[in-house]
């Protein structure tokens, strides 16, 4: 534990110091980080040696998931996202479920060991996606506007849905495996969610109050309305747990309720948790190769290795495919769209939520080395092909034009997805929207 802080800053200096010159390469930010932590982990030089179980690594994980959540959430403008909900819709009402569905039966088959509640515990551990994993899909600006924002959405709301499914599952297995009573399990998943969202309300409503009525008799000093969302964020986090709620859930609601109130106030206040959350997310990574991946690849078997890619290909771009039957997209969106659903950051964080009470699901560390080589499988292909496929599906766009509607308006500066920090969501605005739905 001595070395790790320094072995972590050292290798965010040289990731900084690269950053320029990687920008829009294969390289990616997530490759570089797991890659650095790997080398410097447990398994390898020893530096970073801390038990994947430990509070620092749970809490890390917590910090960095609570305020992507809570910073995608206060994105949302429901009303700018109503100009072109078609995309986000299907891959998020048809698409997650059916991606669920295709991975529980998967996990059935090829990991024949897990029993049906640990099956489907994976299943949903892997279906919420992570947009920074492949950063030029949501930020290139000549791909077309309704794939990527479409993308962007999906990865900004799918964490906050899938938190809710993830502790019900989670509990049943634990009652399947006698960890737990049948009436424990209800018991923890009602006070979960009911207090989680009862905090988040509080939370978001008390800071948007700050931002917007304080703010328009007195106004705010612009450092401290940047700090506004993250504290609310904090409270949002740390009301819930003690009551027994769930902190995710309540800084994903939390969010919707700021992003709801606080959109009526002038300028942009998301600056400060952005930053935060990206270099937390980066340490996460690090975090991640060193102590998660390491070890997982001391027990990778070639079910595990045929599950991760199954879960990459199959099981995401099936479904996907399936949920846009009736919006026209041509062949190579399809494939487009159902391949760029990488696994990153709450995956990550749900198998550190397994970790923190070992030895209750009767063949975890099965499920947990399927879940994290499938994340390390995700880093690396999704990384890879990012610029080289966003660049090339937008060549063939450009050479298969369909009729474009002119610039839509978006729902203002908390409406628009902000191209700078991939994994947030926001209104779909964007110029170059297909109006047909063809694309």
């Amino acid at each position: 534990m001595t070395w790790a802080l320094p072995a972590i800053a050292g290798i965010l200096l040289v990731f900084a110091a690269i950053s320029g010159r990687v920008a829009g390469t294969p390289i990616t930010a997530p490759i570089v980080f797991t890659a650095g932590g790997l080398l410097v982990g447990g398994e390898a030089a020893g530096l970073i040696d801390v038990d994947a179980a430990s509070e620092t690594v749970k809490l890390l994980a917590e910090v960095t998931l609570a305020l992507v959540l809570f910073s995608d959430a206060s994105r949302v403008d429901l009303y700018a996202l109503r100009a072109e909900i078609s995309l986000p819709a299907r891959l998020l009402g048809l698409g997650l479920p059916s991606t669920i569905a295709a991975g529980f039966a998967a996990a059935l088959v090829v990991l024949g060991d897990l029993a049906w509640p640990e099956a489907l515990l994976l299943a949903v551990i892997l279906a919420p996606t992570d947009a920074a994993l492949g950063q030029a899909v949501v930020t290139l600006p000549i791909l077309p506007s309704r794939v990527r924002q479409g993308l962007n959405v999906e990865s900004g709301l799918n964490d906050g849905i899938c938190v809710p499914l993830f502790l019900i599952v989670l509990a049943v297995a634990r009652a399947e495996s006698g960890a737990i009573g049948d009436g424990a399990a209800v018991r923890l998943v009602a006070e979960q969610i009911g207090f989680g969202i009862l905090a988040g309300v509080g939370a978001g409503a008390i800071a948007a109050t700050v931002l917007v009525v304080v703010g328009r008799r007195y106004p705010l000093d612009h450092l401290w309305t940047q700090i506004v969302p993250v504290a609310a964020a904090a409270l949002a986090y740390t009301v819930a747990v003690p009551l027994g709620g769930s902190g995710f859930i309540a800084a994903f609601v939390g969010g919707l309720t700021f992003g709801t109130i606080g959109r009526r106030s002038e300028g942009e206040v998301s600056h400060l948790i952005d930053e935060t959350g990206d270099l937390f997310n980066a340490v996460t990574f690090i975090v991640f190769g060193a102590v998660l991946l390491g070890p997982a690849l001391g027990r990778l078997s070639w079910t595990v290795a045929v599950y991760a890619a199954l879960s990459l290909t199959v099981i995401r771009m099936v479904p996907v495919a399936l949920a846009l039957i009736g919006l026209h997209a041509r062949g190579p969106t399809v494939a487009f769209v159902g391949w760029f659903g990488p696994r990153g950051l709450a995956t990550i964080v749900f198998t550190i939520l397994i970790l923190e009470e070992p030895g209750e699901l009767p063949h975890e560390d099965l499920l947990l080395t399927t879940a994290i080589v499938t994340i390390a499988l995700s880093v690396l292909a999704h990384g890879v092909t990012a610029a080289p496929l966003a660049a090339r599906y937008a060549h063939w766009f450009e050479q298969h034009p369909r009729r474009l509607s002119p610039p839509l308006k978006g729902g203002g500066t908390a409406g628009q997805a902000d191209a700078a920090h991939p994994h947030r969501s926001g209104g779909l605005g964007d110029s170059t929207a297909d109006s047909s739905g063809n694309d």
